[in-house]
This record gives structure tokens, sequence and C-alpha cells, in this order.
């Protein structure tokens, strides 16, 4: 008698807690998967950061182009001195000023840099392909994080609704038992028995109903929403499609966005290689300059100059050296990382795909598991109510049907996050 007693409380006690763990009531903001990828496009912090480096290195080619233009400046100027003589006549020192104006434009030009400009150039269009590839990169990688953070939710969500099946199950077999109990046909342990799994199953919506506050909580962090945010379930969404893998492979080695930025990276490289070679070569530079100086604004006299200037470094304690050293090796470590990124999506490319086609394949086991366990509930649920199986078999029966249920779920989420892998390695959507 006190064991039910406990039992009973317990089983009081659980939705009970379930209402005072429930945190109060705030304004949730529903989203689909395309405006969290675009929400997220905005607010990501390594997004903004990629933008900013497309900016600079637009920038610096915009400075590049530039170096080939000359240069040019002007002035002008007014100054006023105190003047003080002496007057022989009057035998006086007599006090004045003096005022005078000057005005002046130059122009300078580099007529060689030993190719220098040229390679700039070059440097600065292998460094915007390079940016342009990080922010693509990037895109991807955020809209991968956001759809990740997306199918978690949505999945939680889905396994708080299987919960609360499960419930709805637990309180019709606990309902049955206690009738029995109440005709004779049934012992009170029965009874006893499904109280304790009714409490687990209310039990499990607490844990599934937690899980499903994480996940949209990293869902709203991602997307840059401050209060609660919930993803709109879409049926599309959930839907298998048939992907062809023949030419996959060679796609992705083609127009991966890793690839791509590995490649953009190697021609800045091999850039910066080039343009330390022309610190070798003399610097030609030309100037010109016209100025007018005079004590009236309207009489001023001009006045000019030209200069050709020559120079060579025919030797700087190695710095070239080294520089070029330096250029060189970050080359090679680029056709490294270029190399290797290859290799690493056609890698990545086997593993998606293997877990794609396990994810589909453990989907279509767990819909026949849930098929095959509802079916074998409802006998033991009859054989329960003829007396002819015991409680235990219709619990283990039952315990079938939420794992089954609760697989579906998971093998769902893991055939949409497998595929957004692949999209987001291929650069595309499937």
């Amino acid at each position: 008698m006190r064991t039910g007693i406990r039992i009973s409380a317990f089983v009081l006690w659980v939705p009970v807690a379930s209402v005072a763990a429930m945190p109060l009531a705030a304004q949730t903001q529903s989203v689909r998967l395309n405006e969290a990828i675009e929400m997220a496009l905005r607010s990501q912090p390594a997004m903004i950061q990629a933008y900013g480096q497309v900016q600079n290195a637009s920038a610096a080619k915009l400075q590049a182009v530039g170096g080939w233009l000359p240069s040019l400046s002007a002035g002008s100027g007014v100054s006023t001195n105190s003047t003080r003589r002496f007057d022989q006549n009057n035998q006086v020192f007599v006090e004045g000023s003096s005022t005078s104006y000057s005005s002046s434009i130059s122009a300078s030009l580099v007529v060689f840099d030993g190719l220098s400009r040229m390679y700039d150039n070059r440097v600065a269009n292998a460094d915007a392909d390079a940016a342009d590839a990080t922010l693509i990169n990037q895109e991807f990688q955020t809209t991968l994080q956001t759809k990740q953070a997306f199918f978690n939710a949505l999945a939680a969500e889905e396994l708080v609704r299987v919960s609360e099946t499960q419930i709805e199950r637990s309180l019709e077999q606990h309902q049955i038992s206690k009738d029995k109990l109440a005709a004779g046909t049934a012992t009170r342990s029965d009874t006893l028995r499904s109280s304790v799994d009714l409490a687990n199953a209310r039990l499990q919506k607490l844990n599934a109903e937690a899980q499903l506050s994480n996940a949209e909580a990293n869902l709203a962090q991602l997307i840059g929403v401050d209060g609660p945010v919930r993803a709109i379930r879409e049926d599309q969404l959930l839907r298998m499609t048939e992907i062809d893998t023949s030419g996959l492979r060679m796609e992705a080695l083609e127009r991966s966005p890793t690839v791509y930025q590995a490649d953009a990276s190697l021609r800045a490289a091999n850039a910066q290689v080039s343009a330390s070679y022309g610190t070798y070569f003399p610097r030609l530079s030309a100037s010109y300059s016209r100025s007018w100086a005079g004590s009236e604004v309207l009489d001023l006299n001009p006045s000019w100059s030209a200069r050709l200037c020559a120079s060579w470094t025919l030797f700087n304690g190695f710095a070239r050296e080294a520089s070029k050293s330096r250029a060189q090796v970050s080359r090679d470590n680029a056709r490294a990382q270029a190399d290797d990124a290859r290799r690493s999506v056609n890698t990545q490319l086997t593993q998606y795909l293997t877990a794609l086609a396990q994810a589909r394949a453990q989907l279509e086991t767990a819909e026949a598991n849930r098929a095959a366990s509802e079916e074998d509930l409802r006998v033991q649920r009859e054989r329960y109510r003829l007396g002819a199986a015991t409680l235990v078999e219709v619990l283990v029966a039952q315990g079938s049907l939420d794992n089954a249920e609760v697989s579906i779920v998971q093998a769902r989420l893991d055939y949409l996050v497998t595929k957004a892998q692949i999209e987001a390695l291929i650069g595309r959507e499937l």
C-alpha cells in the first residue's frame, strides 16, 4: 500500500513539475528555413568579417590601379613680414611690413618601377578573387550551420509530439489496467506498472521539451534574434529526393567553395612571388612643377622646374632575397593546401554519400518497424483484454513502438543534415 501511495504521488507530481519548469510566456518568432538563412547571413560575425575582406580587397585593387596615374598636388600661401629700417634723413627707425603671395602646382609620375605596378595589379586582383572565394565559402558554411540548427529544432519539436503520443498511449493503458483491476481480472501490480510507465512517458516529454528549448535557443543565436524562435515545419523539407551521384564527384572537385577558395589563395601567392622580382630592377620617375610668387596678387612671377630621376637599389642587406624567400614559401604552402583541399573534398563526399545512404536505409527500416510495432501493440492489447497476455508484454510492445518513432525522427534528421553537408561541399542546392 505504501508503494502505491508513493508511485501515485510521483505520477501526480510530474505534470505539476512540467508546468513549473515551463518558462514564462514570451513572444515567439516563427521563421522558415529560407528566412533563417537570410537572417544568419546578415548577422553572423564571420559573414560580416568576410564582407569586410571583400571591401578591403576592392580598395586595394583600386589603389593598385591608381599606381599607374600621376600624383598631383597644389598649394598656395600668403605671408606678411615686419620690416625695420633707419631713415638717415630723419635719423629715426621706421617700422613697416611686407606681404608676399605664392602658389604652385606639381605632378609626378613613376615611369618605370621594374614591373612592380604590373605585379601589384596581379596581386590585388588575386587577393580580390580570394576574398570573393572566402565570402562564397563562408556563405555556404553559414547556410550549413543554419540548416543544422533549423533541422535540430524541427527534430526536437517532433520528439515532443512523439512524447505526447507516448503519454496518450500510457494513459490509455493505465485506464485499461484500472478497469481490469476493478473487474477483478487484473492484479494490483498491473496498475502500478502502468503508473510507472506513465511517469516515464511524462519524464521523456520533459526531456524532449528541454531539448526543444535548447535547439530553438541555438537557432535564435545563429540568426541574430534575442527572443525565442520557432522553426516552421514545411513538408517539402522532409521529402526524400533522388540524388544523381554519377557526376557529383567531378562537380565537387571543380566548383566546391573550399577548392575555389584554395585555388584563389594559390593565385594570390603566385602573384606575390612575381612581385618580389620587381625590386631587382631600376626605378625611373619624372616630376614637373610650376609656381608663382610676388608681392602683388595680380602680378606674380612664374617659374617652373622639371626633373627626371633614376634610382637602382644594388644591395639592401639581402632584404629582397628574404622577401622573395617568404613569398616562395607562402606559394608552396598555398599549393599544398590547394592539393589537400581537393583530397579533403573527395574524402568528405565519399563519407557524406555513405552517411546519406545509411540514413535513407535507416529511415525505411524505422518506418517498417513502426508499422510492425503498431500492429504488435494492437494485438498485445487485445490479448491483454482477453487475459491471454500480461501487462509486461503490452509494455514491451509499446516500448518498441516508441523506439521506432524516435528512430524515424533521428533518421530523418541525419538525412537532412547529411544532405545539407553535401550541398555546402559542392556549392549548390540538391
